[in-house]
């Protein structure tokens, strides 16, 4: 998938369910489109050591990397309300109902990608959703590996992983006579 593909189906998927919320015929004044926006800034984490109890800040952490790269469906980091869960958590069946946006953890320790895609194996087998942005620190090199990662997925277990594109690098002026 190219980066401007990528990047178009990240937008797609922050806003994705942003319309689909009933409301009650005798509800209150219809919230603006930036009210709803704000509501709907669910993030479901999986893969987080600790799952439940795990530290957010690696993934708020990326999310403002995100922001500060241009990405702009990121919006606010802040408004992202991040909620971690086990795989193997009763509640994964109705939160599937739920929630609309899912992302899957992966560390940069020797076993993140390994852990990584044990935790999207036992997703599929538990129905999880189709699609996940896939949340990491800084990797120096990630390319490969995250690629990797979302192939497997995609031919093993028919899960579609999101990977936010690397911001491009200015041209310097030696490489502009290549």
């Amino acid at each position: 998938m190219s980066q401007i593909d990528q990047a178009a189906g990240l937008r797609r998927w922050a806003q994705a369910g942003l319309g689909s919320q009933a409301e009650p015929k005798d509800a209150a004044p219809t919230p603006t489109p930036e009210s709803r926006a704000a509501a709907s800034r669910v993030l479901m984490i999986v893969g987080l050591a600790g799952d439940e109890n795990a530290s957010l800040q690696p993934v708020h952490d990326a999310l403002q990397r995100w922001c500060e790269q241009g990405q702009r469906w990121v919006g606010e980091p802040e408004q992202w309300r991040l909620v971690p869960i086990a795989v193997d958590s009763p509640h994964l069946a109705t939160l599937l109902g739920q929630q609309g946006h899912w992302a899957l953890w992966v560390g940069d320790d020797g076993d993140g990608f390994r852990r990584a895609y044990r935790t999207l194996k036992r997703l599929a087998q538990r129905g999880g959703p189709k699609r996940l942005l896939l949340v990491h620190p800084p990797f120096a090199s990630r390319a490969g590996l995250l690629s990797n990662l979302q192939q497997a997925a995609a031919e093993f277990l028919g899960l579609e992983l999101w990977i936010v594109p690397l911001p491009r690098r200015p041209r310097l002026p030696s490489e502009a006579s290549r």
